[in-house]
């Protein structure tokens, strides 16, 4: 779950590591009256742990310029009786990083990763909406399931919506300093975003709720679950936002409340969602497994094998947009764990998955597209026939299915 801007998530990196080192800095003076050799140091840039006298310590590019610098040099200084020495070589040199390369560096790097989301959720956001006109615009597709996809799918048009309008609003002005600025705008827009974010869960776990009903009680009606449904999609989702709103109103009100330094403040939205990940996760088991014995029975009764493990690798792959499984790969490890493949993963991928969703769900349905072809060949006649073939045609349907009775001018319309 990627909430923090990449160019900020970077500089809050960095202001974590400054703060560690703060920590070092200060357990050391509490532990230690007498104290030999040379502290633990913060450069503004890296941090230079505790050392005795004589001693060579060195600091990776790697771990200073991971974003920007694949460099795999070493800057080093000597711990002496008089302090720490100077740098040698410089980080400039050592790790063949300017201050002039950062920008256009930081630049590239960011500017890809907005450009692959920004694709992504556009993608997503045409074929979804699209989907939601098909699943209401039919007679035929208003039943408990479709009602249940339409609600997933409108938490990924507002998750889409609300990637759209934290970065028109924090992002529009690039002359700001947006990691550090603090308007109700930007604390709405993201509080806003949040509650997309929950809400997207929370139906992808209704989604597997409802399909476990499905196939464990099989003759129970889905309606009478259906409010129970919407309470758990939309309700609790906005219970946990209040609360977190609260919680940062009082507690931690600074900046546009998009970072994860308060870790107890930023598990009121990250335990629910884990929650619901790992719930998910027992669905999606006990789904497979129930539809490997389902398999394995027609496979018998038929005995086609390799049928029976196609069948299986594609409902296991249709699934796993439908239940979010591909967020479980960090759901729960630490924030700072793997940026750049969170990155990828959270920004990249997850950018696209309404669209994926859209497309199983919808467009590849087989019940969709047969609707569809009757509608456009429904319109097709309709705009190929002249006024008087269409009156002959009605007369002609209503003659044959009303027992030979010629129709009253009044019941003459158009097809």
């Amino acid at each position: 779950l990627w909430t923090i801007h990449p160019d900020c998530a970077i500089i809050s990196e960095h202001l974590r590591a400054r703060e560690i080192c703060s920590q070092t800095r200060r357990s050391e003076a509490q532990n230690q009256t007498e104290h030999s050799g040379c502290k633990t140091e913060w450069d503004d840039i890296g941090c230079w742990l505790r050392a005795e006298i004589g001693q060579v310590v060195n600091v990776s590019c790697s771990e200073v310029f991971q974003h920007f610098s694949s460099n795999q040099g070493f800057v080093y200084r000597n711990c002496t009786a008089d302090g720490w020495s100077e740098m040698y070589p410089p980080y400039e040199e050592a790790c063949a990083f300017s201050d002039d390369s950062e920008p256009e560096s930081e630049t590239s790097y960011l500017s890809t990763f907005r450009q692959v989301y920004t694709v992504g959720y556009a993608t997503s956001l045409i074929s979804l909406i699209t989907a939601i006109v098909v699943f209401t615009a039919f007679r035929k597709f208003r039943c408990t399931r479709n009602y249940i996809h339409i609600n997933l799918f409108s938490s990924f048009v507002l998750r889409a919506s609300a990637v759209f309008i934290k970065d028109t609003v924090l992002f529009a002005d690039e002359t700001l300093d947006h990691c550090s600025v603090s308007t109700t705008a930007c604390k709405s827009a993201v509080a806003f975003f949040q509650f997309s974010i929950l809400a997207n869960y929370f139906w992808l776990l209704v989604e597997g709720m409802y399909l476990q009903t499905l196939l464990a009680l099989t003759f129970v009606s889905q309606r009478k679950y259906f409010w129970w449904y919407i309470l758990i999609g939309w309700g609790l989702p906005s219970t946990v936002l209040i609360l977190w709103v609260l919680t940062r109103f009082f507690f931690d009100n600074k900046g546009c409340w998009d970072d994860t330094d308060k870790v107890g403040i930023w598990w009121i939205i990250k335990g629910p969602i884990t929650a619901s990940l790992l719930v998910n996760i027992v669905i999606f088991i006990n789904v497979i497994r129930i539809l490997v014995q389902k398999l394995k029975s027609s496979a018998m009764a038929g005995n086609n094998d390799t049928g029976h493990f196609m069948r299986l690798a594609k409902s296991t792959l249709f699934l796993i947009p439908l239940f979010g499984m591909h967020y479980t790969v960090f759901a729960f490890l630490p924030e700072n764990t793997g940026v750049a493949a969170r990155l990828y993963i959270e920004l990249g991928l997850g950018s696209f998955q309404g669209f994926v969703v859209a497309l199983l769900y919808c467009f590849m349905n087989g019940e969709v597209q047969t609707e569809l072809r009757r509608w456009l060949w429904k319109c097709h006649n309709q705009n190929h026939l002249t006024p008087a073939k269409q009156s002959i045609t009605q007369i002609t349907i209503r003659a044959r299915g009303g027992l030979g009775r010629p129709p009253s001018s009044g019941n003459i319309s158009s097809v």
